[in-house]
C-alpha cells in the first residue's frame, strides 16, 4: 500500500463532522452502559469523559485501570472515528476498568487545524497550562485514581506507516511488539530508523522520560509524572486511506487491552 501523497507541508486529507461523530460516540457509550461526565463546557462544545466499570472479578484477580484519549489535534480525524468504532463494536475485555476521553479538542476539528480556537497546541500545555481545555482536563485527572496503562490515539501526516511511542518506567513486560505486530496486519508500519528525529526500530520509539527536559509537556508527560508509569502513544499514518488509519488505531487498542486483560 502506497501513501496517497496528499499531505505536502501539512494535513490535507479527509475531514469529519466532529459533532455527528461525537453524537454517535455518546449514543454507543450510553447503549453499552458507560457513564459520562462533562468536565468542560462552552457555547460551542463540551469535553466529556466516559467510564466503564469492569465485570465483577475474583478476589485474587487484579483489575487493571486503563485510560484512553483521542482528538487532541483537530487535524487528526482517525482518532475520534476509531473511538466511535471501538464503542459501537463493544468488544472490550470484560475485566478492565476503563476511562475514555473521546475528543479533547472538538473545536480544532471544526476549524480543521491542529490547535484550539486560539491556535494553541493543547498537547504542549500540560506543565503550565493556559488553555482552558487543558486546565479542565488536568482538574479532571486530579479526581481520578492512578492508571495501570494509558493509550493515546494520534496521527502523523508525515509518517510512512504506523508507529508508536512506548514509555515503560517500571520495566513491565512491553506491549509495543504485540501492538505493532497486530497493526501490521491492517496497516503498513513505518520501519524507518529515525522517526520524528528519534531513533526507532520496527515502528517503535522508546524515548527517555526526563520531566525537566522540556517546558511544553504533552499529555503523556503529565500522565507519566502523576498518573501512570506505562503509556503508549499510537500514531496512525495520515497519508493513507482513512479506513486504514482507523483500522490501525482500533487494532492497536484492542491488542493492548487484550494483552493487559490476559495478564490479569
Amino acid at each position: 500500500m502506497q501513501r496517497l501523497g496528499k499531505n505536502i507541508g501539512s494535513y490535507f486529507g479527509d475531514r469529519i463532522d466532529i459533532h455527528a461523530v461525537l453524537r454517535d460516540i455518546h449514543a454507543a457509550a450510553e447503549a453499552h452502559g458507560w457513564t459520562s461526565e462533562i468536565f468542560y463546557r462552552t457555547n460551542e462544545f463540551e469535553l466529556t469523559a466516559l467510564r466503564r466499570s469492569p465485570l465483577s472479578t475474583a478476589t485474587n484477580r487484579g483489575t487493571p485501570r486503563v485510560y484512553l484519549s483521542s482528538g487532541m489535534h483537530g487535524d487528526e480525524p482517525a482518532g475520534p472515528l476509531a473511538v466511535r468504532q471501538l464503542l459501537q463494536e463493544n468488544k472490550w475485555p470484560p475485566h478492565l476498568d476503563l476511562w475514555f476521553c473521546p475528543c479533547l479538542n472538538p473545536i480544532g476539528f471544526t476549524l480543521n487545524q491542529r490547535g484550539n480556537a486560539k491556535g494553541i497546541d493543547l498537547n504542549r500545555e500540560y506543565l503550565k497550562p493556559v488553555a482552558a481545555e487543558v486546565v479542565a482536563h488536568i482538574a479532571w485527572f486530579e479526581r481520578q485514581p492512578r492508571f495501570d496503562l494509558s493509550l493515546l490515539l494520534h496521527e502523523d501526516w508525515e509518517s510512512h506507516g504506523f508507529y508508536l511511542y512506548e514509555h515503560n518506567l517500571d520495566q513491565q513486560p512491553a506491549l509495543a511488539e504485540t501492538i505493532v505486530a497486530s497493526v501490521a496486519t491492517v496497516c503498513p508500519v513505518d520501519r524507518s530508523e529515525l522517526i520524528e528525529g528519534r531513533p526507532a526500530a520496527n515502528g517503535i520509539i522508546r524515548p527517555n522520560f526526563v520531566p525537566n527536559s522540556r517546558p511544553d509537556w504533552p499529555e503523556t508527560f503529565y500522565l507519566l509524572e502523576h498518573k501512570t508509569h506505562f503509556s503508549y502513544t499510537l500514531e496512525a499514518p495520515s497519508d493513507f486511506p482513512m479506513s486504514t488509519r482507523v483500522a490501525a488505531l482500533v487494532t492497536g487498542v484492542n491488542a493492548a487491552l487484550q494483552r493487559i486483560e490476559d495478564r490479569g
